[in-house]
């Protein structure tokens, strides 16, 4: 309403003095339209010839998509503003001059309303995919999809409130609330979904593991990070099974990452030989194993530990280093092929459960 008022006073004081000239209402707002008009045009020539054909000469593209997503919304928000003026002098009636202006400003804030969404879709589309590939992670490639829409939808939501309070007089506090109450019902209904979702923002924020990790679920899922997605995570386990894990899943459980910050992986292996065994023997066959093994790191050096006297055994703990996670197997594999070679040389027992009766005289 208040729009309105203004655009009336300010077409009364600028045409007042053609009054006297022209002698009539509607040459004045012929002459306003056609102004208008020249204008627009005018406008619009300097968009195609100067600033297009000098931002045409720059690197970037974004600057000539933006200059053409306002081009033509200043073509029309001039036009439309003499026409406002026109009206206004030719005093159709307060009413129907109200009408047709808040028609008018409606039809020019959704032709700036699409306009600002196709600026929206040309930062999705030409600045942001630049920023996310400098990331390790594929979600922020996944999220980009999502992100546009949810800004879409908050710049129309957004835009068609500010129309109809502003131009229309209506107050959309209640209708936003009844979609919050919408919104709550929906959420609540998909609540695994949302968490799921949620998960996967903790997860890419938090960053706890990246592709080509070695990580371990709280339930004690072991597996390469193949791709970390919105809803799941996908892990390749050591039998070369995909193995796709909710996000919600991770974010509430404790993960173990074998590659960080280091990849290199302690290896320890328990031994039980029998008693009565000499434990200096024991300790030197078991360093020359280790020492033996291609894939067993030098840095740090292997190590034997005497562990436990156990019920049956003298138990020891043989420490390995190796560099990557996968290669795990298939040292423990060669480590006791050699204990049970190097062993049977030493004369070394390897014992198993014994128990000693006593019959009572």
């Amino acid at each position: 309403m208040q729009i309105n008022n203004t655009i009336s006073l300010y077409a009364q004081q600028m045409a007042g003095p053609l009054f006297d000239t022209i002698g009539s209402k509607l040459a004045v707002a012929a002459l306003i339209i056609i102004s208008s008009i020249i204008l627009a045009f005018a406008v619009d020539l300097v968009f195609k010839k100067v600033l297009l054909h000098y931002t045409a000469k720059t690197r970037f593209k974004i600057d000539d998509l933006v200059l053409k997503a306002v081009k033509r919304p200043i073509y029309y928000t001039l036009i439309f503003f003499g026409i406002f003026l026109a009206l206004s002098v030719v005093g159709i009636g307060a009413y129907f001059l109200i009408v047709i202006n808040n028609l008018l400003l409606t039809l020019l804030a959704l032709i700036w309303l699409f306009a600002l969404v196709n600026i929206n879709k040309i930062l999705f589309d030409n600045v942001f995919p630049g920023l996310v590939q400098k990331t390790e992670t594929q979600m922020d490639d996944e999220l980009l999809p999502l992100l546009k829409g949810l800004s879409d939808i908050i710049i129309i939501v957004v835009g068609i409130g500010m129309v109809l309070e502003g131009v229309w007089g209506i107050n959309v506090g209640p209708l936003f609330a009844s979609a919050g109450i919408v919104g709550i019902a929906i959420a609540f209904a998909a609540k695994d979904a949302i968490s799921q979702f949620f998960g996967g923002l903790s997860i890419y924020y938090d960053k706890p593991f990246k592709n080509g990790d070695r990580i371990e679920i709280g339930d004690g899922q072991i597996g390469l990070v193949q791709e970390v997605g919105i809803r799941s995570t996908r892990i390749l386990d050591f039998y070369n099974n995909m193995i796709i894990i909710p996000n919600s899943i991770i974010a509430n459980n404790k993960i173990v990452n074998y590659t960080s910050p280091q990849p290199q992986m302690m290896v320890k292996i328990m031994i039980g030989v029998e008693y009565g065994s000499d434990v200096s023997k024991v300790k030197e066959v078991l360093l020359k194993i280790g020492n033996d093994i291609d894939l067993v790191l030098d840095d740090p050096k292997p190590s034997v530990r005497f562990d436990n006297h156990g019920d049956f055994s003298l138990d020891f703990a043989l420490i390995l280093w190796v560099k990557y996670p996968s290669e795990k197997f298939s040292v423990i594999n060669d480590v006791n092929t050699l204990i049970d070679i190097e062993f049977k040389k030493a004369g070394i027992g390897i014992p198993f459960p014994t128990y000693t009766l006593l019959k009572p005289e």
